[in-house]
């Protein structure tokens, strides 16, 4: 695999810019580290494209606009993009707020490439201006429902908060679980505070607990009251939607945040690209970057692919996807109908359960692969 040009070895773009819109959480109440993340991905990407010509000779750029976890935000940045002539959308992080930027991309005939927002009804009919790299819900959550099985749980406790996100979640785990003979007891977190969870949870005979909910609250005091609570010493904590990934989990709650499981959508060893990337974003980071830092790098990779074989044409980009053909770094990625999305999607970029090490917080563990 070939490395990134120098500087003195880039090629020159002075063609009129070829404008990709980003949507990205960058503010509260979006999971900000999320954003950070994946804007890193999408603008590393962006300027290696750059790097090594461009568009046909024109630069790529990258116009970002920031959604704050708010459907409302969401839709007037893409009414927005529209006027600007961008080529397509890209990136969103949030289910809910990626299904309402579908939906207006959808209106306007613009291309919407989505990044990381996992939820399996992106719109509420097919559509062929998006597409999506992040596996769907449905998916990456068996997965999860089969790790608790293996694992010998079958009273399994889901502390949720109300939101369409994780609603399906719920959904997705009982119809899969309960079929098992795995019993699955939901828990309104507008009802309980941390402490009313852990009595909940004994009332329950619960094994496992499971944080549908936002992060840092409650996330964060449900984990603190769980850990202190001697009568749940044997209880299994999860967070299938991946609140531990990022470093501000291990930072609000030290060893209490590890032996936590999680989704993350990497495959168990990086490829010479992935590899190559994961060590550019790390240093564009100042951390070890999240799968969502590789999302945001394939978004901007295929659409590149895309811009050069097709040009910034809105209908021709829209007709390319289940055409699409490109090495990503967790794998080579391809667009199809799958039964039951609305959308072009992956399938299936590479799912893992993993958990931070009690030994070593800083360190990952895989626990199971799907």
């Amino acid at each position: 695999m070939s490395t990134p040009p120098s500087p003195s070895a880039s090629v020159r773009t002075d063609g009129p810019a070829v404008r990709i819109g980003a949507l990205v959480p960058l503010t509260r109440p979006g999971w900000v580290e999320a954003g950070r993340h994946l804007l890193a991905g999408l603008e590393l990407a962006v300027c290696e494209v750059n790097d090594t010509g461009g568009i046909s000779g024109s630069p790529l750029e990258l116009v970002v606009r920031d959604t704050a976890a708010d459907p409302r935000r969401a839709a007037a940045a893409v009414d927005e993009l529209d006027r600007l002539g961008v080529a397509a959308v890209a990136g969103e992080y949030h289910s809910v707020v990626a299904r309402t930027a579908a939906a207006r991309a959808h209106a306007r005939g613009l291309p919407f490439l989505c990044s990381s927002a996992v939820l399996d009804a992106l719109t509420e009919q097919p559509t062929p201006w998006v597409a999506r790299l992040a596996p769907a819900q449905s998916h990456g959550w068996r997965t999860y429902a089969d790790f608790l099985l293996a694992a010998g749980h079958s009273r399994i406790a889901v502390a949720v908060d109300p939101s369409v996100y994780w609603a399906s979640g719920t959904r997705i785990l009982r119809d899969h679980l309960a079929p098992r003979g795995a019993a699955v007891i939901e828990l309104d977190m507008r009802e309980l505070a941390p402490e009313a969870v852990c009595d909940a949870l004994v009332d329950h005979r619960a094994t496992a607990l499971l944080l549908l909910v936002g992060h840092p609250e409650p996330a964060v005091p449900v984990v603190r009251s769980v850990r202190h609570d001697p009568r749940l010493a044997d209880v299994l904590i999860g967070a299938p939607a991946g609140q531990p990934e990022f470093s501000q989990w291990a930072t609000l709650l030290g060893s209490a945040g590890a032996a936590i499981p999680f989704l993350r959508y990497l495959p168990e060893r990086l490829g010479p690209l992935g590899a190559r990337v994961g060590k550019a974003l790390r240093e564009r980071l100042a951390e070890a970057p999240s799968f969502v830092a590789f999302e945001g790098y394939d978004t901007v990779t295929v659409l590149a692919d895309v811009l050069r074989s097709h040009g910034p044409d809105r209908a021709r980009i829209a007709e390319s996807w289940p055409h699409v053909t490109v090495e990503g770094t967790r794998g080579q990625i391809r667009f199809s109908r799958t039964p039951g999305i609305s959308v072009w999607q992956w399938a299936w970029t590479p799912v893992q359960v993993v958990d931070r090490d009690p030994a070593e917080p800083a360190r990952f563990r895989v626990l199971h692969t799907g």
